[in-house]
Parts: structure tokens; C-alpha cells; sequence
């Protein structure tokens, strides 16, 4: 039941909004949808909702390298002047919110409580400093508490605010594939990081692989499928080459990749030897080796074999 005196002291808090459907502040792209909030919350910059956004969502319980992945897809995407959507939830929404807010961009949090709440508890920095140089958004009134069907329900939300879904790690039941699935009902466009079959955390993605997302190794696969040009600012080229992540050509790799490459040298070898030799998880390391194939810098030998081709 909705708590009216709650919602009236929560609005006395400076940035705080309630926004009705057919206000001039509610944004375009959501009320378009037949299942759009009737009302929204919001605390902090409103005018963020009037730029270009794209969702990066994925695992609560992510690798490391998945974690970086998310991370370096947000840099270069706020380089190119997009704002980051995501759900505040543990994993890969908490790291692309960090990496947006580290970039100086502008990054917009769909909770799935009152904004009078905020959840995970230990997000609570995160949350006050999106706050104050971002956007916290919820249908949801204030004294709401996070209840499990709020979650798939804001989600709609999340795909709904952006011209696209990148999902950077997820297993088979994540609820990301609710926001992708949802953003693909909703005409956005949906993206996933590939990841190796051997990876729990691939699952998701290479199952939206095959329905049909774009696969995804950077910000530079994204922007042309959203309609942003990477030549319109000179000062994005070099970001949205992904100084972070192996690219053909690229003699930037990350210290894992570096190191992952040193430890294959030019010998056929396996996972598991990688793993051994670099002390990087066996999900991380089999997920990094499908990236770097991608990419032209490996080959799959017979015998689960692996051969550096560059």
C-alpha cells in the first residue's frame, strides 16, 4: 500500500522527483511503451534522461575478467557521450556504475525499491554518489521495500531507457537475459560478450548469441548498431579501440592478456597448463582464449589444444 506521507518527506530531499507519464520530464523512449510506469522517482540529474543511454548488465557473481570487461565497454562508451544504464545490483551493474562515474560520465541506476532504501545495503557509497553526479530512478514509491518479483519487473525499465542491452557475463537463469530478452520485445538492440562453453558464466550469453544478439568485444561493435558515429569526436577513437582488451592489430593488451599470451607462447597447450602457469581462474583463463581467437590472436588445435598465431 502506498505510504503518502512516506512520498511526501522523501520529496522534501534536494533532487528528489516524482514524474508522471505525460510530464514533460518523463522520458520519450519509455512512455512509447504500452507497459511504461504510470509514475517515476528520481534523485539527482533529470536531464540525464534526455541523453543517449546504453544498459550493461550481467552476472551478480562475475570473474575478474568479466568485471574488467564491463568496466573498459563503459569507459568507451562514456567517451563516446553515452550515458551507462544499469540495475545497481552486485557484479557487473555495480562495476559499469563504477567505471562510469571513475570516466567522469553520466550513469542512471533503475532500483527495484523506494529511493528511500538503498539495496544491497553495501552499496551505499555507490548509491549516494550516483546520487549526487547521476540518476537514481524507481516506479516504485518511497518506503517500498526490494521485493524478488521487483527485480524482473524494473528490468523493463532498464531496456526500456536504452538504445541497447550489452550483456557482458550471465548464467543460463540470470536475470539478465530477462533484460535482453525484454529490450529485443522492445526493439532495442541487444548485445553479449562471448565467453568459452567451460564458463558457467557464458551460458547466458551464448545463448543470446544464438537467438541472435550481437556478439560484442568492445564499445567499437556497439556504437555503429545504435546509430553513434565514432568519428564525430576525434578525442573517443583511440578509447573505442579498447586499450583494455585484445584488438587485431592492437599491441595494447591488458597484464592478463600479456600474460596469458607469454605463458601460450608458441607452443600448443592447454587450459588447464595456462592455468597452472598463470594462476588465473580456469573459467577467466577459457573465457580470456575465446576473446583472443576472436580477435585473430589464437588458434584451437585438435586435443583441446590451443596455438598463438601472432
Amino acid at each position: 500500500m502506498h505510504d503518502h506521507e512516506a512520498t511526501e518527506r522523501w520529496l522534501a530531499t534536494p533532487g528528489a522527483r516524482r514524474i508522471a507519464r505525460g510530464d514533460a520530464e518523463y522520458p520519450a523512449q519509455l512512455a512509447a511503451l504500452n507497459d511504461a510506469p504510470p509514475e517515476l522517482y528520481a534523485l539527482g540529474d533529470l536531464s540525464l534522461l534526455r541523453r543517449p543511454q546504453v544498459a550493461v548488465v550481467g552476472s551478480r557473481h562475475p570473474t575478474a575478467a568479466g568485471q574488467r570487461i564491463a568496466a573498459q565497454i563503459t569507459r568507451d562508451l562514456v567517451g563516446a557521450g553515452l550515458a551507462i544504464t544499469s540495475g545497481l545490483a552486485r557484479g557487473i551493474d555495480a562495476a559499469a556504475h563504477e567505471a562510469a562515474l571513475a570516466a567522469g560520465g553520466a550513469t542512471i541506476a533503475i532500483c527495484g525499491c523506494g529511493l528511500d532504501i538503498c539495496y544491497p545495503r553495501e552499496h551505499r557509497g555507490l548509491f549516494d554518489r550516483i546520487a549526487g553526479h547521476g540518476l537514481l530512478l524507481s516506479e516504485f514509491p518511497p518506503g517500498t521495500p526490494p521485493r524478488a518479483p521487483h527485480f524482473p519487473q524494473r528490468n523493463r525499465i532498464i531496456s526500456g531507457l536504452s538504445r541497447g542491452v550489452v550483456v557482458v557475463e550471465a548464467a543460463a537463469d540470470s536475470g539478465s537475459l530477462i533484460t535482453a530478452r525484454r529490450a529485443a520485445v522492445q526493439g532495442r538492440e541487444v548485445f553479449a560478450v562471448p565467453g568459452s562453453p567451460l564458463n558457467p558464466l557464458a551460458a547466458g550469453c551464448l545463448e543470446l548469441l544464438r537467438e541472435g544478439a550481437t556478439l560484442v568485444r568492445g564499445a567499437a561493435d556497439i556504437l555503429p548498431e545504435i546509430g553513434i558515429c565514432i568519428e564525430v569526436n576525434a578525442q573517443t577513437d583511440q578509447r573505442v579501440e579498447q586499450p583494455g582488451m585484445p584488438r587485431q592489430g592492437s599491441l595494447r593488451l591488458d597484464k592478463d592478456y600479456e600474460m596469458l599470451l607469454d605463458a601460450l607462447g608458441f607452443e600448443p597447450s592447454t587450459i588447464d597448463a595456462l592455468v597452472e602457469r598463470t594462476g588465473l581462474a580456469a573459467g577467466a583463463v577459457a573465457s580470456m582464449m575465446l576473446i583472443l581467437e576472436l580477435e585473430g590472436r589464437v588458434e584451437t588445435r585438435p586435443g583441446a589444444l590451443y596455438n598463438r598465431i601472432d
